[in-house]
């Protein structure tokens, strides 16, 4: 999983709590705060562990400008203003300031998690790497697949898939958890889809289809044997 931490600020806990929950499911550890002074305090004791701010422009005590001014004056993490205006003035006002990315409520958490995703690459570099799981190796820059050294072909879902499983390592997932993370929050077909996918997954592995082990009643977990 990913060892990023981002900070949230707003003073709305829904609003906090909807943005950890899709970002956790992404594996991002989130740290959060309820109003601008909040925000500078837990900033400054977790300084060197956070990677990016989710800052609200309008909250108590201090308002997000002047957040984003006191940590630009020590730091220069990558900031995304949550702002419910979207005049063009505020947001020329914020780039002066600092801002790296807005978004305007309300969003669409999943492009909220895109534009995260995609800061995150700017500033951090990807750095993703060649992976090996007991023989099975994925290469995620060019989404591929080997098995022993030996390619396999596979459908652009069923490497998601595949990919989502290993990537939760011994991790029992249910089928409506593997249907809201690979085939996204918009997909209303049938559960029983991800099992004619994992059918197929399991027959290109080979022997080490083995690893995909169906767990009765929830769901199914990847488990190096």
């Amino acid at each position: 999983m990913n060892d990023i931490t981002i900070l949230v600020v707003d003073d709305e806990s829904r609003m906090r709590k909807l943005i950890k929950d899709f970002l956790s499911q992404k594996g991002y550890a989130i740290l959060e705060a309820g109003d601008g002074e909040e925000a500078l305090n837990v900033f400054k004791e977790n300084q060197n562990n956070i990677q990016l701010i989710l800052l609200d422009v309008m909250m108590p005590k201090l308002d997000g400008w002047s957040v984003l001014r006191q940590i630009r004056q020590t730091s220069k993490v990558p900031i995304m203003m949550l702002t419910a205006r979207g005049e063009e003035q505020d947001e020329l006002f914020g780039f002066e300031l600092g801002v790296d990315e807005y978004i305007s409520k309300p969003f669409s958490p999943k492009i909220l998690v895109a534009r995260v995703e995609a800061i995150l690459k700017r500033t951090m570099g990807d750095k993703t790497e060649v992976k090996d799981y007991g023989g099975i190796t994925i290469d995620p820059d060019g989404r591929t697949v080997k098995v022993d050294g030996k390619q396999i072909e596979m459908s652009l879902r069923e490497y998601e898939l595949l990919k989502y499983l290993v990537d939760n390592e011994n991790i029992a997932l249910s089928r409506d958890k593997i249907l809201n993370n690979v085939w996204n929050y918009d997909y209303y077909g049938d559960s029983r889809t991800i099992d004619s996918h994992i059918k197929k997954i399991r027959h290109k592995l080979g022997k080490k289809g083995k690893y995909i082990e169906t767990m009765r009643g929830v769901g199914y977990k990847f488990e190096v044997k």
